[in-house]
Order: C-alpha cells, then sequence, then structure tokens
C-alpha cells in the first residue's frame, strides 16, 4: 500500500506538471529529498523517477517560462565555477572509479542549485519551494521522533525509512538538517501565507520543531547536539526577552535529562575527550593526513582521495584493579577513513581553488542574507514583514549547516545547496522589487516635473 501511495503521488505531480509546469520543480525538491524510489519496492522503482523530474523541472522553465530580466547572481557564478572545477579534478582523480560514482550524484545537486533561482520568480514560489522542502523533510523527522519517543534510537539504530546511509538519511546529516530547518519552521508559523499562521499551523510548527530536537537524541549524534546550542545563541539575537530566553532554555535542559536514555549522555560526554575517543582521534589524523596531501597537491586530488590515507596513532587504554587505573597506550593502523568534516573534504578532494570556492559561496551568502535582514528589519505588514525575517532564517540555516559540517562530509548535501539556492531566490526577489520600486519613483518624478514644466509654460490669466 505504501508502495502504491509513493508511485501515485509521484506520478500525480508529474501530471499536475502539465498545467503548471513549475510543480515539476516542487517534484523534484520531493524527489531528491525522500527518495520514494529507494524506499518502494516494487512501482515505485519502476521507472527513474528522480531523473525524469529533473528533466521535467528543466524543460518545463526552457519551454513554458518567461525569460524577462533573466541573469545569473555572483554566487550562480561561484556554484558554476565549483562544478566546472569538480570536473576539472575529475580529470586526475586517484580514485577515478570511486569519483566518478560520487560525481554522478554531485553534479545535478549544483546544477539544480544554480537553476532553482531561476524558477522561484515570486514570493509564492520561494514559499511552496521552501514548504516542500520542510514537509518533505518532516515526514522523515516525525518518523524518527516517533521511534525515539518509542524508545527505537540508538548510535546506528534509529532505522528510518530506508536502510541507507546516504543523503539525508545518514543520522549525523539528519540531525544537522533537522536542527537547520528549525529557524524556516519558525518562519512559517509567523509569516507564511500558503497555510495561515493560525494556532493548527501553529501547534504543527511546535511539534514539528519537537521532532527535530529529538533527532540528536534518537540518533546520538554528537554534531547535532552542537547545532542545537549554535541555533539557541544565535536566536538570542532576534528574541526580546533575552535574559527570560536563557532561563527558560536553562529550565527546560535541565528538566529534559532525566528523560534523555543514558546512552545518549554518555556518547554526548566523549565530545570532550578528543585524546581518548577513538572516532575523534581518527578524526584529527585524517586532517593531519590531508594537510600532509595537499602541500603535495595543492589542486587536491578528486573526489574520494580519503581512501588513499593510512597513518597509525597512539590509544590510551584504561585498565582497572579494583581501585587502581592503569593508561596504557596501543598502536592503532587505520586506512580510507573518511574526512568527517566538509571543509577537509573540499580540501582534499578540490584542494585550494575549490576550498575558496566553496566558503565563498557561504560567506556571502551570510553577508547577503544580513544585508537584507538589516534592510526589512523593523517593517511590519504583508508586503514587506516577510523578507528581514526569511534572510534571518536562511542565515541561521546556513550557520548551523556550517557547525555540522565541520564535524561532516557533507560539502555537497543537497538539501543545503537547496537552502543555497532560495537564498539566491530571495536576494534576487529583493532586486527586483527594489527595482521597480525606484523605476517607479523615477517615472513618478518625471511625471511630476512634465506637471511642473507644464504649469511655467502656461500663460499666466491674470496678465491681459
Amino acid at each position: 500500500m505504501l508502495d502504491l501511495a509513493l508511485f501515485l503521488v509521484v506520478i500525480g505531480m508529474f501530471l499536475l506538471g502539465l498545467r503548471k509546469p513549475f510543480i515539476w520543480v516542487l517534484a523534484y525538491l520531493y524527489i531528491d529529498i525522500l527518495a520514494p524510489q529507494k524506499i518502494g519496492w516494487s512501482l515505485a522503482q519502476l521507472l527513474p523517477v528522480s531523473l525524469i523530474a529533473f528533466l521535467l523541472a528543466f524543460g518545463g522553465w526552457a519551454v513554458a517560462e518567461k525569460k524577462d530580466g533573466f541573469r545569473l547572481s555572483m554566487r550562480q557564478g561561484l556554484l558554476a565555477a565549483l562544478l566546472v572545477w569538480c570536473f576539472i579534478t575529475l580529470q586526475w582523480a586517484d580514485f577515478p572509479e570511486a569519483g566518478a560514482e560520487k560525481w554522478a550524484w554531485v553534479w545535478k545537486a549544483l546544477v539544480f542549485a544554480i537553476f532553482l533561482p531561476l524558477t522561484l520568480t515570486t514570493k509564492l514560489r520561494i514559499e511552496a519551494a521552501m514548504l516542500i522542502t520542510v514537509l518533505t523533510a518532516a515526514a522523515i523527522i516525525i518518523s524518527a521522533g516517533l521511534k525515539t519517543v518509542g524508545g527505537g534510537g540508538g548510535y546506528g539504530n534509529l532505522y528510518l525509512f530506508v536502510n541507507d546511509n546516504s543523503n539525508i538519511y545518514e543520522s549525523s546529516t539528519l540531525s544537522t538538517v533537522a536542527i537547520a530547518l528549525i529557524p524556516i519552521i519558525l518562519w512559517f508559523m509567523r509569516h507564511g501565507t500558503i497555510f495561515k499562521p493560525d494556532w493548527r499551523v501553529k501547534l504543527f510548527g511546535a511539534a514539528l520543531i519537537f521532532a527535530c530536537l529529538l533527532i540528536p537524541v534518537g540518533t546520538e549524534a554528537r554534531t547535532g547536539l552542537l547545532c542545537i546550542a549554535a541555533l539557541g545563541l544565535m536566536l538570542l539575537r532576534d528574541v526580546k526577552r533575552r535574559f527570560l530566553y536563557i532561563g527558560a532554555a536553562a529550565a527546560i535542559g535541565i528538566a529534559a535529562l532525566p528523560f534523555l536514555p543514558s546512552s545518549f549522555t554518555e556518547r554526548m560526554s566523549t565530545i570532550k575527550e578528543a585524546q581518548s575517543e577513538q572516532s575523534a582521534s581518527t578524526r584529527m589524523q585524517v586532517w593531519s593526513w590531508t594537510l600532509d596531501y595537499v602541500e603535495r597537491n595543492p589542486l587536491g586530488g578528486g573526489f574520494d582521495v580519503y581512501r588513499g590515507n593510512s597513518f597509525t596513532y597512539k590509544m590510551p587504554v584504561k585498565e582497572v584493579d579494583g581501585n587502581t587505573v592503569r593508561v596504557t597506550y596501543q598502536d592503532v593502523t587505520e586506512s580510507g577513513r573518511a574526512f568527517h568534516s566538509s571543509w577537509f573534504e573540499m580540501l582534499g578532494e578540490q584542494g585550494w581553488p575549490g576550498l575558496i570556492l566553496w566558503t565563498l559561496l557561504h560567506v556571502t551568502g551570510l553577508v547577503q542574507m544580513e544585508r537584507i535582514r538589516r534592510r526589512y528589519a523593523g517593517r511590519t505588514g504583508r508586503i514587506e514583514g516577510w523578507q528581514g525575517p526569511l534572510a534571518s532564517g536562511l542565515q541561521f540555516a546556513n550557520v548551523i549547516y556550517l557547525v555540522g559540517a565541520t564535524f561532516q562530509g557533507i560539502a555537497y548535501q543537497p538539501v543545503v545547496l537547496m537552502i543555497v539556492g532560495l537564498q539566491i531566490a530571495l536576494a534576487d526577489h529583493v532586486k527586483r522589487r527594489e527595482s521597480a520600486l525606484d523605476k517607479a519613483a523615477f517615472k513618478e518624478v518625471k511625471a511630476a516635473n512634465r506637471r511642473a514644466d507644464a504649469r511655467a509654460a502656461a500663460p499666466d490669466p491674470a496678465i491681459p
């Protein structure tokens, strides 16, 4: 039954796109995040639905959409440059077969991030794309949250719709994405128009935020705890009663401690034990290897170059004999360990050029959103009251991603690249609107000048 439902939803979106081609863009967002072809076992796997949606989205825009004012922004140029550079480094990749497998999905994620802003030409479209992104991810998040509440969590034990440790279904990635979506959910609870922010929307939003906060607990991903801390600190900027907010957050955190599973608290406590925790020790060794590798290969080694690493380090081992604890060190040799950091992922795979492009992409996005936030700060109403809060929400989501990306190799994560596309679309929308207002104001000034000239040239009726 689930298989049939997934198949009908996808086919239904394809058919609706015949009337409104923009729906094909939403269909690709839905398919790329949820991956229904992996959930279903028969019907959903009959067609290459992801590729079909990808081609329909581009074809529908090319044939049916207006191209007035078509142009690429600087950040789309950065995405295009990163795409080209990734293809170039693929030519000398240390592991060409593994690199080709990664390239097969990376190029689609980058191309769609470049393309997405071209289709989001109105507030309604921007909101629709965000809504599909949030609700599709919510299907996974709510399911994982319910399993966590039911005691089905645990590191590596929280089974989602698919038994696939890739894309959003990887535990640490899901934790980062779930927390990054919270600022966008908050925006929908205050400024959404597709679903008016009444008590039902606010109740659902609050429940979804709670489910998002449960994901780091259910997955026991330490990165998720750092993302929650980052979100809590950033929200201080926008709250009016900061001391009350700090007190309430501390009280909720303390009250939640007795309800957290012991396995979660034990795993979180290892954050501060970098030298004695194997995962952290391995991570630092990989990062050290990457720096040495790039010193010899400043242009990078192509996708999945980490497969060539090998290192030996000393791991402390505690031996307890009664009340005596003795620590000895043993040599541990490992090889082919992943980067566990997007910064080092970009540096190792794409070298300094790739890391610079990727860093510029995200830093310019943070600056761009900050400018819009400040420009529209304090403005209210349906016309101007939504841009500033949305810029703030997308900025927060980006920061949370960068915090999580410091400890995960998710440099090309499709959901995050969708958020980058939304940032670009918002900035372009603001520019178009302000340009239209400037043109209208200029026309009004010209009309006023003409009226003044006509009055000045007219004969004075008081003069005989």
